[in-house]
């Protein structure tokens, strides 16, 4: 793709704003080399690391990215034998830091969900934890560079020497300030510093008193810094130790900088690994701040996006639109004047498609539908070349000839105002004439126009369809709401008259424009009535589908239930019925074992009290079976039913209160949260209210009025979570439910606890267990009321 297109399309600004969120110069290195690509399956992966790092983000908040440094260079001056500063090996140290502690992040964070993220676990794979060469390092250069005393045992006796024979320089000089006739012959009683070396300002006059050496004098000549004779020696000894020092410290480093040298391989695959992280988390939190997603990539041509908002656009001011290309038709003409908002479409196709080949997440909602283009062309705005003497119009010939050397069937086309710039019956016919070469190719073309001619092309030719912004008069202003299949109309006159302009002067212009051209404009006007009302009409009815489908699916799973607890309780009775029997045919058995026992021992008649206390126990023997008992017909009080009672609902054994009569045989009843009509024969009456002054009760309108058989929890706050719980089983009960499911999720397991910690304690809960495979597993806590 030619770099012109990075420029017109804005792409560059998408990459500055991108550039915002890396953690370090190698990921704003790879975001300033990012281009578009042109393999399928190359921008397919692109898509799905951006995706990873978007799921990462959305359940850890960030990344632990802090310490990533571009060490390379001092890498490769380590292998060549150079000597690496204690700047450059603390960078060396904190990244192998940063790469140590993004492979523990990853590594528990897909331990902990449970998921499978292939491309990052990839990545950190490739990862090479160097603790030794990172412990020594830091055991050796503090925070500020320096080289510490533990870096060796040479070094900690060599500056402990230093340390004593600075000791007793500063003694010795300190003596002689201190002496009764420093005031006289030092110009100052103070030890200072010249050459590396200690040495005490001495007047002029008294420089043979002390004897030593001569470093450095004032600018009068009136003070002389002298090293006395007594000090000269411990001077030597303390610049001999700073030598060694200094030798010390070179050999440290050059020690530490073979090991860099002997992980040099390793430390440059880390560097590219992190480099590749940061620049994928850093693509994961620009999708997060334009409220993007991820588009479903293919390579058959076709666009479909939802309520697409261009990124570059504030979010207070964007308009979403919906826009489809590649399926029906493969050319959308916008016409109109020029009021705004259709340039703004060219960009944002354009944009998108630059951004998604790229591994971009675009700002539409989920499902949108991007392809990948071989090449992307842009004629747009006004390019006025001053250098080349070209007007506006050769400007845009010269484009659109480049344009017509290279566009196929794998290109994108934009074409901004075509035709404009000359004289508009010409530009008319050169713009169709362009349209149509530009289709045979097989591109997908996307051209802005104000000429009205095109309006027709739209109509006359297979694969292309009209388009147009919407323009509100009342305002005078365009909604850059874009208007598929309808074409733009001119709104001169109707501003006109809104302007205040005299009617007689419209009338009178109206009167020079063809009929044909009235008639135009008149359908056009029905056409955008139409369609703005049918786009109304369809959100609703998908609304009421949904809404339909999810109380289908919902009655569906209580049938079920009903089914599968009806079917429970058959089977228990029966099993209950059969042990009945049974224990009375047992019975039997013994009573008459018993009877022959006694007819072989007795021999003679049986006695009369003994036979019918044997068939009191063979009456006594006969299973019988409890029955339901049935609830007696509540006896109705003779009072009179008004607004505000107090009463019972049989059916459900609530207690509810009346809020109006609603026919001669139903009341509209109040029952904790919802409101529904019940029978005056279904209700018993329990108290009047009492003569104060009442409030209207609370009434759930609506979509809330259902209660789901689930509740999912998954994302919220513990808190919140068990109030949500608390309120859901209230509901539940109320609504009768035998048997409800919380989705909890699996996670870190403190809010499924606490979830089966309050249910454990809940008076109305009979049973709580965690979901079988196909219901969840241990994600799902399911709930059985008593």
């Amino acid at each position: 793709m030619q770099p012109r297109i990075f420029r017109v399309l804005e792409f560059d600004k998408v990459k500055e704003q991108l550039a915002n969120h890396v953690a370090s110069s190698l990921g704003r290195e790879k975001v300033a080399n990012l281009i578009p690509s042109t393999n399928f399956e190359e921008v397919v992966t692109f898509q799905e690391a951006t995706d990873e790092g978007v799921t990462v983000l959305r359940l850890r908040g960030n990344v632990p990215l802090g310490g990533l440094v571009d060490v390379r260079p001092s890498v490769k001056r380590a292998e060549i034998g150079g000597t690496l500063s204690p700047n450059e090996l603390l960078d060396i140290s904190s990244t192998i830091y940063a790469s140590r502690q993004m492979k523990k992040f990853i590594e528990e964070f897909v331990s902990a969900e449970e998921m499978e993220l292939p491309i990052l676990e990839t990545l950190i794979e490739q990862l090479t934890p160097l603790p030794h060469l990172e412990q020594t390092i830091k055991h050796s250069i503090d925070d500020n560079g320096t080289v510490l005393d533990g870096a060796s045992d040479k070094l900690r006796g060599i500056r402990q020497r230093l340390r004593t024979t600075e000791s007793r320089i500063r003694e010795k000089l300190d003596s002689l300030t201190r002496s009764s006739s420093a005031q006289k012959m030092l110009s100052d009683a103070i030890v200072t510093i010249r050459n590396d070396r200690f040495v005490i300002p001495v007047k002029q006059e008294y420089r043979g008193n002390y004897g030593g050496i001569v470093h450095d004098q004032s600018s009068s000549g009136a003070t002389l810094f002298i090293e006395p004779q007594s000090v000269v020696t411990l001077n030597n000894e303390l610049q001999e130790a700073r030598v060694q020092e200094k030798q010390e410290i070179e050999r440290i480093l050059i020690e530490l900088t073979r090991e860099v040298a002997e992980a040099a391989g390793e430390l440059r695959l880390n560097v590219n690994v992190m480099a590749e992280l940061d620049f994928m988390f850093a693509k994961a939190a620009y999708s997060h701040k334009i409220k993007a997603s991820k588009p479903k990539m293919n390579d058959e041509g076709y666009i479909k996006i939802a309520k697409a908002k261009h990124p570059l656009i504030a979010a207070d001011n964007v308009v979403a639109n919906d826009i489809e290309l590649g399926k029906d038709y493969t050319t959308i003409v916008i016409t109109g004047p020029n009021t705004g908002g259709k340039t703004v479409t060219l960009k944002t196709i354009g944009l998108f498609t630059l951004m998604a080949q790229s591994g971009l997440q675009i700002p539409a909602l989920d499902g949108s539908e991007m392809t990948v283009f071989q090449n992307i062309f842009a004629d747009i705005g006004d390019e006025q070349s001053i250098e080349q003497s070209l007007s506006t119009f050769s400007s845009h010939m010269v484009n659109i000839v480049d344009i017509l050397k290279n566009v196929d069937d794998k290109s994108l086309a934009l074409f901004d105002e075509l035709g404009a710039g000359t004289d508009p019956q010409e530009g008319a016919a050169l713009a169709i004439s362009i349209l149509d070469e530009v289709y045979q190719r097989g591109a997908r073309v996307v051209a802005t126009t104000h000429y009205p001619e095109l309006k027709a092309y739209g109509y006359n030719r297979k694969g292309v369809v009209n388009a147009s912004v919407e323009f509100n008069i009342e305002t005078l202003s365009p909604t850059y709401k874009l208007l598929i299949g309808v074409p733009g109309r001119s709104n001169a006159f109707e501003i006109s008259k809104r302007l205040g302009l005299q009617s007689e002067v419209i009338d009178r212009a109206k009167g020079y424009i063809g009929a044909e051209t009235n008639k135009v404009e008149n359908m056009i006007a029905s056409l955008e009535d139409s369609t703005r009302q049918a786009e109304q009409e369809r959100e609703d009815a998908k609304d009421y589908r949904e809404e339909a489908e999810k109380l289908h699916r919902e009655l569906q799973q209580q049938i079920i239930q009903f089914n599968e607890q009806r079917d429970r309780l058959y089977e228990k009775a029966e099993q209950k019925a059969a042990q009945t029997v049974e224990k009375a045919r047992e019975e039997a058995e013994e009573i008459i074992k018993q009877l022959r026992q006694m007819s072989r021992d007795q021999q003679a008649s049986i006695k009369e009290h003994e036979l019918i206390d044997a068939r009191k126990r063979l009456d006594d023997a006969v299973p019988t079976l409890k029955k339901s008992a049935k609830k007696k017909a509540p006896v109705k009080k003779q009072n009179t039913l008004n607004p505000g009672d107090e009463v019972r609902v049989v059916s459900f054994g609530q207690k509810g209160t009346l809020i109006e009569k609603v026919s001669n045989s139903e009341w509209q009843v109040q029952m904790g949260i919802m409101k529904m009509k019940v029978k005056e024969s279904n209700l018993e009456y329990v108290s009047s209210p009492a003569p104060v002054e009442t409030k209207p009760l609370a009434t759930v309108k609506g979509k809330d009025y259902h209660v789901s058989l689930e509740l999912d929890l998954r994302g919220e706050r513990f808190e919140n979570a068990l109030m949500r719980v608390e309120k859901y089983i209230d509901d539940a009960l109320l609504a009768g439910y035998p048997r409800v499911s919380i989705i909890h999720g699996k996670g870190t397991g403190a809010l499924r606890q606490g979830v089966q910690e309050y249910l454990k304690n809940h008076r109305s809960v009979k049973k709580a267990r965690f979901g079988e495979a196909s219901e969840g597993g241990s994600g799902v806590t399911v709930v059985e009321f008593k």
